[in-house]
């Protein structure tokens, strides 16, 4: 894949990301896989909380697609507060057994966006001409 193929895949990640993390985050938790989501008990202090985070960083994922290699610092963010928040989700999942699903759930899909995020990104030393 060249460096401009990159880029173009790269944005569209970022508003796909961005998009889920707005309104995907919300309905995962309360309506679809709460299991797999949320934590049990339900706790609406902790629900709110990351949802505000994650909706937050959405809108920025979003706003970060126009220009991508002038974000990179916000990418390189995405991609590490996912790995290590799969990974204490990870931690507490194998401690609790009441949160074994988010082994399947919202674990494997916060490592798939750090995944992509990573393989999308353009290293600092290859150059992409024509950027937008």
């Amino acid at each position: 894949m060249t460096p401009e193929q990159s880029l173009k895949y790269l944005q569209a990640a970022l508003i796909v990301f961005g998009i889920i993390f707005i309104f995907g985050i919300y309905l995962m938790m309360m309506w679809i896989w709460p299991a797999g989501w949320g934590w049990t008990p339900h706790q609406s202090e902790y629900e709110q909380m990351i949802m505000g985070v994650y909706a937050t960083l959405g809108v920025f994922l979003i706003r970060a697609a126009k220009d991508p290699l002038a974000h990179r610092s916000l990418i390189g963010f995405t991609i590490w507060s996912s790995i290590v928040h799969s990974g204490i989700m990870l931690v507490q999942a194998i401690v609790d057994a009441s949160e074994r699903a988010h082994l399947l759930g919202d674990m494997p899909a916060l490592l798939l966006v750090a995944l992509v995020l990573w393989v999308l990104t353009p290293k600092v030393d290859q150059t992409v001409s024509d950027c937008p």
